[in-house]
């Protein structure tokens, strides 16, 4: 007769009692745990209790091959954003320019520089009084209230427009040089009014270099002091004296940027004379990690165990520390002083003058001692679990070395995403046709930021109601229904792209969750692995389960856009801000990094389920949460187990790396090797091999964390669906058997 099992009660599901001990008796001869009654052919079939936790396909030996379609209106709906966000792009690039943000504009609209137009020689922006620019993003952003006109070089001396006039009437090449910097219709007047009205020219010019195709001015120090031309006061042209310090003042952070402008040539430098390097670097990186990933399943153990030792020597020796400073504190005159007689220092140094701080400190550290120490005692058997699964992990990788390559995929597809949002925001960015708005230097105006024309704009009322007005250029835009809805459209391309990026980071973890999944449901390893099992799993997730990856990624877009809008408003409110309002931003910031947090951890298993059961993803959420909440203790301790040693990984490859190109950079090799000899700065390179070592380890090992995760899983419905028997054999592997079983599995006796 057919046995059956019970399922399990609702308190079995929910204790903490490992699985393994509920899958064995304990001999022969000892009663079954659980009673096995009959069941005659034609007695009634047992109905179904509602609530009953989910009970497992006996029939079930790896992931499913026959799937369907899941979540189709999810991805029909993807596939319409995609559709939508294709032709975004295309709108953009037709509307848009790209070559307003390449050239400088002027107050016309023109572009400096730009072949075929009477300013292709005039590639410089000169701006006519920068004392009105009050910040460095104002003169960058074109929205200084100042004239700006293409110049073909920018000035290289001292003179005013008062002084241009009179020494023009003995020298006309006075005129000749100054006219470089007025407007094309300006003319030299004589009279004292016209000087004084004059808008056609700068009132001064001073000493400038070109820098992002603008003249800003040419700071020199002399003797330590901040110059200009020689000077530290000079004429503004309008009868004023003014100084350096307002000049710079007025430009504020420009003389950083020109400072910094050499250092940029040098680091440009440096870059083309050790790129071949750096590619050594990150490739011998990548060979590290490889190596490193398939030599755990030999060291994670001593590794694990060896840095545990570590710490917990290092604590005991900060006890015994501790334990010698208070013990000779305790000895001086000066041992009755406490913590209340000193009150608040700003010199920490006094507080380890006192023999309280050494005794606290000394409890602090014996209390993490008896912790950590606890934690290994009652937790040993499923820190050896998360061991043998870290071993296990890396055999696969051996099994399957193509997933060691996925990574590389998934760099190309997000590289391609954010090409496409580039191009699309900056596209979007330069739509329409120049926009021109009144500005009022001079002081407060009622026809300020008001849209104007500049070829009439002399003609209107606004230069009589406010004197000094401008009519500058602004930005771009249009009255369109597509010019009227560019801030949407630029909101739409964010989070699509959001979209896009978690969609592929889901279809990785989807793939390669489906490859180690047909490992560990392999009976004989590795002769029972399918054929190209990594193309197989993301044949299946590309036809079956687009749909489900795209739910499972719009909802982290969604959050990811949530907290950009949270950014956006606290970024343009900052100033309006009360106490009460930061405080709620602050309780926002936590919700939403806490959310993220967990809807990650519930994608990731719900992907993995989705490759091995084929379901749609809110019931491959639904399984996979249950799964791991009965197993909550090996969940917590085997990813504790994972992220210790991975980061150990990391910080190794990145460190060897680090030192190899440290020794290469500062020529402290051998002279057989070569290397660059000619650099300004080797920390240049030697900052982007450490820092692309971690990331290329980190893609790496991100391999090994799908691995080990969709490992767990696999082995946690194992033995829940499994007995041992030859009917229902365990598919974990004789390293993971030698561990949960002490004893032969025995079969229950059948009632006769």
């Amino acid at each position: 007769m057919a046995r059956k099992r019970r399922p399990p009660s609702a308190q079995e599901q929910t204790s903490d009692k490992s699985v393994e001990e509920q899958v064995f008796e304990e001999s022969p001869d000892s009663p079954p745990k659980e009673q096995v009654f009959e069941e005659s052919p034609d007695s009634p079939p047992k109905e179904k209790v509602v609530g009953e936790p989910r009970t497992y396909d006996s029939n079930f030996k790896g992931p499913v091959t026959n799937r369907n379609c899941t979540d189709f209106v999810c991805c029909v709906i993807f596939l319409v954003f995609i559709m939508g966000y294709i032709l975004l792009g295309l709108m953009a690039w037709a509307y848009g320019d790209p070559r307003r943000l390449t050239f400088a504009t002027d107050s016309q609209g023109h572009f400096c520089g730009q072949k075929g137009t009477p300013y292709e020689n005039k590639t410089t922006l000169f701006y006519f009084n920068m004392l009105r620019c009050t910040s460095p993003s104002v003169v960058i952003n074109l929205q200084c209230p100042t004239t700006q006109i293409c110049v073909a070089k920018c000035p290289e001396k001292f003179l005013t427009y008062v002084e241009m006039q009179i020494l023009y009437k003995t020298d006309s090449r006075y005129w000749e040089y100054y006219r470089q910097f007025c407007k094309p219709t300006a003319k030299p007047v004589s009279s004292v009014p016209a000087l004084l009205l004059n808008e056609d020219c700068p009132s001064m010019i001073f000493p400038s270099k070109p820098f992002l195709q603008r003249c800003f001015p040419d700071f020199i120090k002399e003797n330590g002091t901040l110059t200009i031309g020689h000077r530290m006061h000079f004429e503004d042209g309008r009868g004023r004296m003014r100084t350096v310090l307002e000049l710079r003042e007025a430009a504020n952070g420009i003389n950083k940027i020109l400072n910094a402008r050499e250092i940029a040539f040098k680091v440009f430098e440096d870059y083309a004379t050790s790129w071949y390097w750096i590619v050594i670097g990150l490739t011998i990186a990548m060979i590290l990690s490889w190596i490193f990933l398939v030599l755990l399943r030999f060291i994670v153990g001593f590794l694990f165990w060896f840095f545990v030792l570590g710490v917990l020597h290092i604590i005991a020796y900060g006890i015994f520390y501790c334990y010698q400073q208070y013990n000779k504190l305790q000895k001086k005159p000066e041992s009755l002083i406490t913590l209340y007689n000193i009150g608040i220092q700003t010199n920490m140094t006094m507080y380890f003058q006192l023999k309280q701080t050494w005794f606290v400190l000394m409890i602090i550290l014996v209390i993490l001692e008896m912790i950590i120490i606890l934690l290994l005692i009652f937790l040993r058997r499923r820190i050896r679990l998360a061991i043998v699964l870290l071993k296990e992990g890396s055999k696969a990788i051996g099994y399957i070395p193509s997933t060691l390559v996925y990574p590389a995929f998934t760099f190309i597809l997000l590289l391609i995403c954010f090409s496409y949002w580039v191009v699309t925001a900056v596209s979007l960015a330069t739509s329409g046709v120049p926009v021109y708005k009144v500005s009022a230097p001079e002081g407060p105006c009622v026809h300020e930021n008001e849209t104007c024309n500049p070829t009439n704009f002399n003609a209107t009322d606004v230069p009589k109601e406010c004197p000094g007005a401008l009519c500058n250029f602004a930005f771009y835009g249009g009255k369109s229904l597509y010019h009227q809805y560019i801030s949407t459209l630029h909101w739409y391309n964010i989070f699509v792209f959001l979209w896009l990026v978690n969609f592929v980071f889901a279809l990785g973890q989807c793939t390669l969750a489906g490859a180690f999944a047909s490992y560990y449901w392999a009976m004989k390893k590795p002769d029972d692995i399918p054929s190209l099992p990594l193309f197989t799993s993301f044949g299946q997730a590309i036809r079956y389960h687009t749909g489900s990856l795209a739910f499972g990624s719009l909802i982290i877009a969604v959050v990811h856009l949530f907290k950009m809008i949270l950014e956006y408003l606290d970024r343009h409110l900052k100033n309006a801000q009360s106490h009460t309002s930061k405080f709620l931003k602050y309780c926002l910031t936590c919700c939403f990094w806490c959310l993220e947090k967990m809807v990650k951890f519930l994608n990731r298993n719900a992907y993995i389920m989705i490759a091995i059961h084929g379901k749609n993803f809110c019931m491959s959420a639904r399984d996979a949460f249950n799964l791991l909440m009965r197993n909550i203790l090996k969940v917590a301790v085997t990813d504790e187990v994972t992220h210790f040693v991975l980061l150990l990984g990391k910080l190794l490859v990145t460190s060897f790396i680090g030192l190899l190109a440290f020794l290469l950079f500062t020529e402290k090799t051998p002279a057989i090797l070569g290397g660059p000899t000619s650099l300004n700065y080797y920390w240049v390179p030697l900052l982007t091999v450490i820092l692309g070592s971690y990331l290329v380890a980190h893609g790496c090992f991100s391999v090994y964390t799908t691995c080990i995760e969709t490992i767990f899983l696999c082995f946690c419905e194992d033995l829940e669906g499994n007995d041992g028997s030859p009917e229902k054999p365990y598919f974990i592997t004789p390293s993971l058997h030698e561990v949960l079983v002490k004893k032969q599995p025995v079969l229950q006796k059948q009632k006769k």
